[in-house]
């Protein structure tokens, strides 16, 4: 009887693991998921590696601080995770320059190269302005079916935060085109603080590449509330907005739930055959609107079904976080009540893996393999 009572134990507390803590939170046919952590994590740390500031002129620790808040996409049956690393100076969370770095992996996992040097960064460039002294933040990158690949990241002159493009064909050298709300409606939204863009993508032919929502490219953009945008040549993007001008709000924080801070866009939103899926990162709040059951100020993911005729539509939100800080590298860093922030989300070999900063310190990376769930 003990031994029994023994497995029996072992085994909830397996089921509850593996379900992100959420062992009653059973997903919904909609949903991706239950996305399970591998043994090896973090895949990613902070290094002592130099760089010659094009701006400072001299030499710094890039990515000593922290790396954190992953992109990533597929290129010759490879991963490729583009990461925010911040340099040795400057104080607190977000006091930092941010560069972009990149890393390689052949499963998705184990990571077997690491450049040297990042690959988007502050330069003496058109984009100084906007970029420095904060640099280049929280990036999200998808590829489009010709294989050119787009990034969207903040700029943050720690003044405005800004949205911005750049572009590429070998995810080493980019152009960058500035900020992406910059010629939309005269300029009206371009001192306006803007984050997190997820645009739209979907499978073909086993490869997930950027999609056309009604003739054009879509985007879920948003850190308080999600709003979203349109674009034809992926760099311009117009936001929607109302009669009256003001940016069209299609989900909000709600009070006592995970997510009763912030609703901040995750990685590309993916067309499923039940409509678009887009994955959020929840704030939960420090306040009266906090859900009681999350710690104070933790962030977790959520999922939303959008529709696909109408891309504004919501047709199901998860109540609860799929994915919550548990280990302990989720919850000692930069950033201590707790991180689970997703950005990265790419289809290799039939799986899903999910990207994410831990802490706002470490990269880590969760696996869902929905062949094996329908087993």
């Amino acid at each position: 009887m003990k031994i029994t009572k023994q497995l029996i134990f072992l085994f909830v507390v397996s089921a509850f693991l593996s379900f992100g803590g959420e062992a009653q939170n059973k997903l919904p046919d909609w949903a991706l998921g239950p996305f399970i952590r591998p043994v090896n994590q973090p895949i990613i740390s902070p290094k002592n590696t130099m760089l010659f500031s094009p701006i400072t002129k001299d030499s710094v620790r890039w990515e000593k601080n922290a790396t954190f808040n992953p992109a990533a996409t597929i290129k010759k049956d490879s991963v490729f995770i583009l990461y925010r690393a911040e340099s040795a100076r400057g104080q607190g969370i977000g006091g930092h320059t941010s560069r972009i770095g990149l890393a390689v992996s052949a499963n998705g996992i184990d990571i077997i190269k690491r450049d040297e040097k990042p690959v988007l960064f502050p330069e003496e460039d058109a984009q100084k302005e906007m970029e420095w002294p904060g640099g280049c933040e929280d990036p999200r990158v998808a590829v489009t079916g010709g294989g050119k690949y787009v990034i969207f990241y903040t700029q943050w002159n720690k003044k405005t935060p800004r949205l911005a493009a750049a572009t590429s064909r070998d995810l080493y050298h980019w152009k960058k085109h500035g900020s992406i709300f910059k010629m939309a409606y005269n300029g009206k939204f371009f001192d306006m603080s803007t984050k997190s863009a997820s645009i739209v993508t979907e499978i073909k032919e086993g490869k997930q590449v950027i999609a056309k929502i009604n003739g054009k490219y879509f985007m879920y953009w948003g850190e308080h509330h999600i709003y979203a945008a349109t674009s034809t040549d992926l760099v311009d993007w117009k936001p929607l907005v109302d009669e009256e001008g003001n940016l069209t709000i299609l989900a909000s924080p709600r009070k006592g739930y995970f997510d009763s801070e912030l609703t901040e866009c995750g990685p590309p939103a993916v067309i499923t055959k039940d409509g678009i899926l887009l994955i959020y990162n929840g704030k939960n709040a420090t306040n009266h609107n906090k859900s009681k059951d999350y710690a104070a100020g933790t962030y977790s993911a959520g999922q939303i079904m959008f529709d696909k005729k109408d891309p504004t539509q919501v047709l199901a939100r998860l109540d609860r976080p799929f994915f919550v800080p548990e280990m302990d590298f989720e919850k000692t860093g930069q950033y201590q009540d707790g991180t689970v922030f997703t950005e990265g989300l790419v289809y290799f070999h039939d799986k899903w893996l999910m990207y994410y900063g831990a802490a706002d310190s470490r990269v880590g990376v969760a696996m869902f393999d929905p062949n094996k769930e329908k087993k």
